[in-house]
C-alpha cells in the first residue's frame, strides 16, 4: 500500500511538472496579418481569393488577407486616399499604365530587394522581357512583380472563312480589308466588330503602334524623360485609323459594346460578327459562351505588308509593396510574392483564367503538362509568341506616360468624333496629341525635378 501511494504521489508530481511545464510554453504564435488590396471582380475576384487561400493553408507564418476594390481604377485611387492616413495595405495590386505613377510615388519598397533582404533568389531573367521591362527601372532593376499579364489576339471564325476558301487567319492589314470584303459579300452582316472607347486604346493604338515599332511618344515613350510629349499624329497610325474607318463606312466593321446592347466578345461567341481584337484574357469567356458547334482561332493581331513585326505590349497589372510596413508584414510580402512566382500557381493561374505566365519557368512547366495541347487551353500559347516575337525595342519595351489613364479617355472622345463624321482622322489625332500633351505638361509639373527611375 505504501509503496502504491509512493507511485501515485510519484505520478501527481510528475503531471504537476508536465502541467507547469505546458503552462510556461508561450502559446502558438498567431500567424503575422497582412493586406492585399486588388483591382479584380467577378470570376477574377473568387479566382485571387482561391489563390490567396492557398497561400495561407500553404504555410502557417502568414495569413494574407485579400480584399477587391473593385476596378483598377478604384484601387489605385483608395490606395493613394488609404497612404495618406497611414492605412495602405502591404501589397496592392496596380494597372499598368499606373506604372509612372508609382514609380514616381516613391512610396513603395523595391520588388528585388525586398526579396533579398528576406533570403529569396529569384532569376528575374526568367521574366519574359516584354513584361519584365515594362516593371522595371532603365537600369533593369525590378519595382513590382509582374502578376496578370496578357496580350491582345485576333480571334477569328474559321467557318465563316472557310466560305470564303480560307484556312489561316489574315497576317497583313491588306488582307483584312480584302477578306472583310469577302465575308461581307458572302452575306455575313458584321465581318468584323471593334469598340472605339476609352480602353480600346490599348488594342487600336498601343498595341499597333508597338508591333511596328512606332512610338507614341517622344523620349522612347516617356521612358528617358518627364518632358516626353505624344506624335502618333505622325506614324503609321494615321493610316490605320483611316483603313479602319474606311472599312466601317464600307459596313465591314460594326462597333459593338455594352452601351450599345453587345460587346466585342459577346458579338463574337454568338456568332454575330466573324472577327474581333480582344486580350487572351477573353479566351476562357469566349470558350465557356460559344454558339454551339462555333469553330474559332486565335492569331496575333496583323502589321502592314513588309512590316518587320515587333513585340506586343504586356497589358494587366503588378504586385507592388508599400512603404511604412513592419519587418514581420515584409517577410509575409515576400513569402507571398515567392508563392505566386512558384511555375506551379502559373498553372493554377492560367487554368482559371485566361491570363498567361510571366515567366519562362512557367510557361514550360504549363507545356510539360499538356496545358496547351487540347481545349479549351488551346490558342493562348500564341499570346506568348506575340509578347516573344523579337526583343524589346526602345519603343515596344512599353509606355512611361504620367496621366496615361486620361489620355486614354481623350483616344475615346477623339474616335468617336472621327467615326461620328465631326472631324477627318488627320483632325482628330491631331486634337488627341494636342489635348493629351496638355494631360502630360500637368504631370510634369506634379513632379518638378523628378526623373523615372
Amino acid at each position: 500500500m505504501k509503496s502504491m501511494s509512493i507511485i501515485k504521489q510519484g505520478l501527481a508530481a510528475l503531471a504537476a511538472g508536465a502541467l507547469g511545464i505546458a503552462l510556461a510554453q508561450p502559446a502558438a504564435a498567431e500567424p503575422v496579418k497582412f493586406d492585399f488590396w486588388f483591382g479584380l471582380s467577378g470570376d477574377l475576384a473568387r479566382v485571387v481569393d482561391t489563390l490567396c487561400k492557398n497561400f495561407n493553408a500553404s504555410q502557417s507564418d502568414y495569413e494574407v488577407v485579400c480584399t477587391s476594390q473593385g476596378n483598377y481604377d478604384a484601387t489605385l485611387q483608395n490606395t493613394i486616399a488609404a497612404f495618406r492616413a497611414g492605412k495602405q495595405p502591404t501589397v496592392v495590386q496596380v494597372y499598368d499604365v499606373g506604372t509612372a505613377t508609382m514609380m514616381l510615388s516613391g512610396a513603395y519598397k523595391p520588388a528585388d530587394k525586398l526579396m533579398e533582404e528576406n533570403g529569396y533568389k529569384i532569376d528575374y531573367s526568367d521574366y519574359f522581357p516584354g513584361i519584365a521591362r515594362y516593371y522595371a527601372t532603365s537600369k533593369g532593376e525590378m519595382l513590382s512583380f509582374p502578376f496578370n499579364s496578357s496580350t491582345p489576339l485576333m480571334y477569328w471564325n474559321k467557318d465563316a472563312f472557310a466560305k470564303i476558301g480560307k484556312t489561316e487567319a489574315p497576317k497583313t492589314w491588306e488582307d483584312v480589308g480584302a477578306d472583310l470584303k469577302a465575308l461581307k459579300d458572302a452575306g455575313y452582316e458584321c465581318p468584323m466588330a471593334i469598340n472605339i472607347s476609352a480602353n480600346e486604346s490599348w488594342q487600336l493604338m498601343e498595341q499597333f503602334s508597338a508591333l511596328h515599332n512606332q512610338p507614341i511618344a517622344t523620349k522612347n515613350n516617356g521612358y528617358d524623360g518627364l518632358d516626353a510629349r505624344l506624335e502618333m499624329n505622325k506614324t503609321k497610325f494615321v493610316q490605320y485609323v483611316t483603313d479602319l474607318k474606311k472599312w466601317y463606312d464600307a459596313g465591314l466593321i460594326k462597333i459593338k459594346s455594352k452601351d450599345l446592347g453587345q460587346d466585342m466578345v459577346q458579338a463574337f461567341a454568338s456568332g454575330t460578327c466573324e472577327v474581333i481584337m480582344t486580350s487572351v484574357g477573353d479566351h476562357g469567356t469566349v470558350g465557356k459562351t460559344q454558339k454551339e458547334g462555333m469553330n474559332w482561332d486565335v492569331a496575333e493581331l496583323p502589321v502592314y505588308a513588309g512590316t518587320e513585326r515587333k513585340n506586343s505590349l504586356v497589358g494587366g497589372a503588378s504586385l507592388w509593396v508599400l512603404s511604412g510596413k513592419s519587418d514581420a508584414e515584409y517577410k509575409g510580402a515576400a513569402a507571398f510574392l515567392n508563392f505566386i512566382h512558384d511555375p506551379k500557381t502559373a498553372l493554377f493561374w492560367s487554368t482559371n483564367t485566361g491570363y498567361i505566365p510571366v515567366t519562362k519557368s512557367g510557361f514550360d512547366y504549363l507545356k510539360t503538362q499538356g496545358f496547351y495541347d487540347k481545349a479549351p487551353y488551346k490558342g493562348r500559347e500564341v499570346a506568348i509568341a506575340s509578347l516573344t516575337a523579337s526583343e524589346p525595342t526602345e519603343i515596344t519595351r512599353g509606355i512611361r506616360l504620367g496621366n496615361f489613364t486620361q489620355i486614354r479617355a481623350e483616344f475615346g472622345t477623339q474616335m468617336q468624333a472621327i467615326f461620328a463624321n465631326k472631324v477627318s482622322v488627320q483632325e482628330g489625332i491631331d486634337t488627341l496629341v494636342k489635348n493629351g500633351d496638355a494631360i502630360l505638361d500637368r504631370f510634369q509639373q506634379t513632379y518638378p525635378n523628378k526623373t523615372l527611375p
